[in-house]
């Protein structure tokens, strides 16, 4: 058995079902899961023969608190440097697996099953882990590499329509860093057919994961091309610390349609190019009215962590498929959004 990607040789991504991929990948000494109530219903069978550590769900529970609770569970079980962490669940649960992991005993290896969209084309894979702050997003982490990610699209039929739809915004994002015929697809299709159609979704997962593969390879702790791995985060991040209205996802499609605009703006961007984006968006279900006014947004802004020496860094779209990233001053970019 083949993985689909191996980022940085250290991290195997497969693509398939957990189920028949899982038994080959795990070590024979002692596994500890870490999920979540709703994950240990579900996937129970799945699960029942490894010690279990639960954990809550919600944007609200991925905090250093939840991983002193996580490492107190740790030392109940006696899990040692030769114990292997299984996180099992979308984006917040393998952010605080992997950080719990990564620090725990100053390290032990750990894996995923990611089982939302947005986490197998983004959370779970680049070795990025970590929680937040006082709600400011991932400013506590680490950069470590699961051994690896098993993406099953079929775990995806459980999801709620506005957790699917979540992850799709996450897939346009690689497809406009990158892979250009990738957003031709997704123009081309709907969100029904996205839904349903288990093959296409299969490649759709796969083209975003390879371009984030790709970049991680080049730049595993965001120096320089990572940094276009946020497209639309910056102000996403501004949105989900303002606002209790919108998931990651809905944040990061307002994030990605409003920087189109300021990339048109600054000349950078063509005007046809943004209604592309704004109407794959729109068509994919996406509200794309900010949930606060932008001057809100843009206080929250000039505290995200990848700030430096008082700089912004933006990721600006150029083209469909290709984007750079630019140095601009707080004013410099609210004067964008006037």
């Amino acid at each position: 058995m083949k993985p689909a990607f191996n980022v940085r040789q250290q991290s195997e991504v497969y693509i398939g079902s957990a189920a028949e991929i899982l038994p080959e990948l795990l070590p024979q000494g002692r596994v500890v899961v870490v999920s979540d109530a709703t994950i240990d219903r579900l996937y129970h069978p799945l699960l029942a023969k490894y010690d279990s550590v639960l954990i809550g769900t919600g944007e609200s529970i991925k905090t250093l608190q939840t991983v002193e609770t996580l490492y107190r569970r740790f030392i109940e079980l006696g899990v040692d440097r030769s114990t292997f962490v299984l996180g099992i669940g979308g984006g917040i649960v393998t952010d605080v697996a992997g950080f719990a992991a990564s620090t725990y005993m100053r390290g032990l290896p750990f894996g995923f099953i990611s089982t939302t969209l947005l986490g197998q084309v983004d959370a779970s894979v680049g070795g990025k882990n970590g929680v937040n702050v006082d709600g400011y997003k991932n400013m506590a982490g680490t950069f470590t590499q699961p051994q690896f990610v098993v993406c099953d699209p079929s775990l995806l039929r459980s999801l709620p329509d506005r957790e699917f739809r979540a992850g799709l915004a996450e897939v346009v994002k690689a497809a406009i860093i990158a892979d250009a015929d990738l957003f031709g697809r997704i123009e081309q299709t709907s969100f029904e057919t996205l839904r349903t159609d288990t093959d296409l979704l299969s490649d759709v997962i796969s083209a975003a994961i390879r371009v984030k593969a790709d970049i991680v390879e080049y730049d595993e702790k965001e120096s320089g091309e990572r940094r276009k791995l946020n497209l639309g985060h910056t102000l996403a991040h501004a949105i989900e610390k303002s606002s209790n209205r919108m998931n990651h996802g809905e944040a990061v499609a307002v994030g990605t349609a409003l920087i189109a605009g300021a990339a048109v703006k600054l000349g950078v961007l063509k005007e046809e190019e943004r209604q592309r984006i704004a109407e794959v968006l729109s068509r994919l279900g996406f509200d794309l009215t900010p949930p606060v006014e932008i001057k809100r947004l843009l206080k929250e802004v000039g505290k995200d962590k990848k700030n430096e020496d008082g700089m912004l860094r933006i990721v600006l779209p150029v083209g469909i498929g290709d984007c750079e990233v630019r140095k601009m001053a707080p004013a410099e970019f609210a004067a964008l959004f006037a």
